[in-house]
């Protein structure tokens, strides 16, 4: 009865741990769809930072060319940047050029109309994120346009949702195997003969192997059409083949080949070596000596290097083609984001290791406290070496307290340290946890007991003597008698029984053996604790690779607040400009104020009032006023505006045209009498 209960118990509990864990995988795949869901489509890396015409700029004569000045280096080919006029038809040349530093321009057709120009455009960041936009100039004086832009945001649609998906699941598979199998050669090298571990590296080999051909596949209709069609396009993937991007990708599948030589031989030869070290030191032998202990250091070390090889080689391929490729300290920002990734495999992918380790792993090859602790102590050193790093890539990325807090890439990177610190807190208790683990003596007799139950019974099992020697030993004679060959016929099937149940008995007392081992391994309360505590790490860990992954997309906060800064005249609107110049014309009765309004203050056409006033506040009748506007930086103007007299003190004119946005001198003159003026002048910004 005992032998029917327990199984039945063992199966019951691990019954409950699969549902829990079940249950946690699905909140934990919910959460990463509402982080995914809620995030924002991925953002351009490189910022429009200012155009000649400039947007919305009213010029008087047509340009020869359009060009566009960027934060940083983009790829374009030509149509990259088209040119439409009012009615939608094109009027550039087709062909861009590159005009030196971040600036790329094209060409127009000779004798374009007056009215408003859209231009659109399409590139490619250095940091390979896909970037477009568009925006509108005038010739002679705005006009209605036909242009419409209905199509989606590049990089976005469904295959953007797919390339999304296929760099979480790279990331993924990246971290579990590189860090399951610094877990196995660093930790717990008995892990390397364990299935449940093995299914983990290779399924992170898998994962990253097809993430990263998915990715070259939608590399092309990703920055381009954002058809799904286009994904199999085979000219589109030579082009892609032919960028930054689809070479990193490329350089990933070869290294991932060594990656799997690398696994092959971990869970190959090295997994048999330690299973044959376990097995001598089993049975009291020593077959190898000096001699086993030594080559299996030699395969250690070889493994060791190769894998750090390969490891080092797959983070590259991140950082040669994405966020640290580009910006400042290119060179030095390269390495530190290997050594970040590098950090994050090796705790987080060790962390996966070790929840399998602790839920899945055979009764008979527990994963021994010693081990745990290793791991305890190099998850440490990935945190200091992931804190170093991620403080130098936040420094570099953000630059400022106002872009941490007033861009997204900052908000993310706020929710990412949260979730760190919070991932940290859960490492201290894993780590008290650890200090208090311990085996259970019960746990090493009880193991004791089955492998000596096991062994009796085999050598009470008959050994079957081979027909051919039983032929040789009678010297080769044919004769036998009927009832001695009816004798044998009646032993062979006895021992063939008995061997039935020799066997039957066996795996009974193996499962009786192994119930109980695992009943006394579960009850360990520091084992107990570790599992909860390195469960809910692993659930966080998911959730911050799902914030990471989403960060990666993400036009960083520098660069954003760069391309702030310098569209900022373009692009701010805060009403109606109001100045009030006081003037003195020198003549009696020649002071008083004049206030210049002008709405909405930007550029284009704007609607312009002068109120002349005494120093009392009543209404000045004067006779003259006329109103010009400098913009010394680029060498415009003055450009003289005469207002018409409305009534008493007050002027007006109608369609002031402000052709770009900057800091603007207006220069108001008043004349008080037939030979009494003055000009006055003030700064403000206009656009």
């Amino acid at each position: 009865m005992t032998q029917a209960i327990a199984p039945r118990a063992a199966a019951t509990t691990t019954g409950g741990v699969a549902f829990r864990v079940r249950a946690l995988l699905l909140l934990l795949l919910a959460v990463i769809g509402a982080v995914l869901a809620g995030a924002a489509p991925a953002s351009a890396h490189a910022a429009l930072t200012g155009s000649d015409p400039q947007q919305g700029a009213v010029v008087s004569r047509a340009p020869t060319q359009v060009s566009l000045t960027f934060s940083e280096k983009v790829a374009m080919s030509d149509g990259s940047v088209r040119v439409l006029d009012p009615k939608g038809k094109r009027v550039d040349t087709g062909k861009t050029t590159d005009l030196g530093g971040t600036t790329y321009g094209v060409k127009l057709h000779s004798g374009l109309p007056d009215g408003t120009f859209t231009v659109t455009y399409q590139v490619v960041s250095a940091d390979s994120h896909p970037v477009s936009g568009a925006f509108t100039f005038s010739v002679g004086a705005p006009s209605p346009t036909s242009v419409a832009l209905s199509d989606p945001a590049v990089g976005g649609g469904v295959v953007g949702a797919l390339y999304g998906v296929g760099r979480y699941v790279s990331y993924a598979g990246f971290i579990l195997l590189v860090g399951g199998a610094a877990f196995v050669l660093a930790c717990w090298q008995r892990g390397a003969g364990v299935r449940p571990v093995q299914r983990l590296v290779v399924s992170g080999w898998l994962a990253l192997t097809g993430a990263t051909l998915a990715l070259l596949l939608l590399r092309g209709s990703y920055v381009g059409s954002g058809k799904v069609g286009d994904i199999f396009d085979l000219t589109l993937l030579g082009q892609v083949l032919q960028t930054k991007a689809g070479a990193a990708l490329v350089s990933r599948l070869l290294l991932l080949a060594a990656g799997a030589l690398f696994i092959a031989v971990l869970f190959g030869a090295y997994a048999r070596r330690d299973e044959a070290d376990a097995t001598d030191e089993g049975d009291g032998s020593d077959k190898g000596g000096v001699d086993t202990d030594a080559e299996k250091r030699d395969l250690t070390f070889g493994l060791a290097i190769g894998g750090a090889v390969v490891a080092a080689g797959l983070a590259a391929s991140w950082a040669m083609a994405e966020h640290a490729s580009t910006g400042i300290q290119a060179g030095l920002a390269m390495p530190v984001d290997v050594l970040h990734l590098l950090a994050v495999a090796v705790w987080l992918g060790g962390l996966s290791a070790l929840l399998v380790a602790l839920f899945r792993a055979p009764a008979e090859t527990p994963i021994d406290a010693v081990s745990v602790r290793r791991f305890s102590r190099l998850a440490f050193g990935s945190v200091t070496v992931l804190a170093a790093t991620g403080i130098y890539q936040s420094w570099r990325q953000v630059g400022s307290w106002s872009a941490l807090t007033g861009t997204w890439y900052g908000q993310l990177l706020l929710i990412k340290i949260g979730l760190v610190a919070v991932l940290v807190g859960i490492a201290w208790i894993s780590r008290r946890w650890t200090a208090q683990l311990s085996e259970a003596p019960q746990e090493k007799a009880m193991a004791t007991a089955g492998a000596t139950a096991l062994a009796e019974l085999q050598t009470k099992q008959p050994t079957k003597v081979p027909a051919n020697s039983r032929d040789s030993s009678s010297g080769g004679s044919d004769s036998r008698d009927a009832d001695s060959s009816s004798r044998n016929s009646n032993s062979g099937g006895s021992n063939s029984g008995d061997s039935r149940r020799a066997a039957q008995l066996a795996r009974q007392q193996t499962a009786v053996a192994t119930a109980r081992q695992k009943r006394l391994r579960d009850a360990d309360p520091a084992r107990a604790g570790l599992r909860r505590s390195v469960l809910a790490e692993a659930g966080v860990a998911v959730v911050l690779l799902a914030v990471t992954t989403v960060l990666t997309s993400t036009e960083p906060g520098r660069t954003e607040e760069a391309a702030q800064q310098a569209t900022s005249s373009s692009s701010q609107r805060s009403g109606p400009l109001s100045l009030k110049l006081p003037f003195d014309t020198g003549g009696q009765d020649g002071k008083g104020t004049a206030e210049v309004t002008l709405d909405p203050a930007r550029v284009g056409g704007n609607e312009m009032h002068v109120f002349v006033e005494r120093p009392n506040g009543k209404a000045f009748d004067v006779p003259e006023v006329k109103v010009a506007f400098t913009l010394a930086a680029k060498k415009i103007g003055p450009l003289p505006v005469t207002p018409d007299r409305i009534a008493t003190g007050h002027w007006s004119a109608i369609g002031v045209q402000i052709p770009m946005a900057g800091d603007w001198e207006i220069a108001v003159t008043v004349r008080t009498s037939d030979i009494d003026q003055t000009t006055v002048t003030k700064n403000a910004k206009i656009g």
